[in-house]
């Protein structure tokens, strides 16, 4: 399965009428399209960050909805009033869910790169050595893990419950990270910590 990642960096005085425009124009229009799969939105109000990602059933579906989703591009970062607008295509490598996402939950993104000729290596050393501990973090809903292949860039979103969990959680996946990418030579090129605004990806289980 894979996904297309839009992130618009908004004015924060904007971004309800941005995600309402998302809600009311873009996810409807997108949803019609073969092969889509859903759409969740991550909101940082402070910043104006907003990443809005669509899920789809294969890399071709993916592929035919560019041309069609330009102009709702467009149109959203209109809304968002966005000084900047980037897109990203993945695969989705991952993807783990012990519970589902509520208005309440909260999420924090970890954008890596690795040597891509070391990178299915590296998923079957994270699938073995950090999808069973998650189960255990106090507030854990859900993570998923995308990749590019060919530049071996990744971002893994990881969704708690609320706020309070994610904060709590903080030290505890901090020494699991750095012990992972020591371990593998995965370099971490950006953490985030967002407002989950919707969720409404329909990913079955990938791990």
């Amino acid at each position: 399965m894979y996904a297309r990642t839009t992130t618009i960096t908004a004015d924060p005085m904007r971004l309800d009428d941005g995600m309402a425009d998302v809600r009311d124009t873009v996810l409807p229009a997108v949803a019609e399209m073969d092969g889509y799969t859903g759409m969740s939105m991550l909101c940082d109000r402070d910043s104006g960050r907003c990443i809005v990602t669509t899920g789809w059933r294969d890399e071709d579906s993916m592929a035919a909805s560019r041309d069609r989703v330009m102009a709702m591009r467009e149109h959203a970062a209109e809304r968002f009033r966005s000084r900047d607008t980037q897109v990203q295509e993945w695969e989705i490598a991952m993807m783990h869910r012990l519970h589902s996402a509520t208005d309440d939950s909260c999420a924090r993104v970890l954008w890596s790169r690795t040597d891509p000729t070391m990178l299915d290596e590296t998923l079957d050393a994270f699938r073995s050595q950090i999808i069973p501990r998650m189960d255990d973090v106090a507030g854990f809903c859900s993570l998923s893990l995308l990749v590019d292949r060919r530049t071996g860039i990744g971002s893994l979103t990881t969704v708690y419950t609320d706020r309070a969990a994610m904060d709590a959680s903080r030290d505890l996946i901090s020494g699991m990270r750095d012990e992972f990418v020591a371990q593998r030579g995965v370099m971490v090129t950006e953490e985030a910590e967002l407002d989950v605004v919707m969720h409404s990806l329909r990913v079955p289980e990938l791990v």
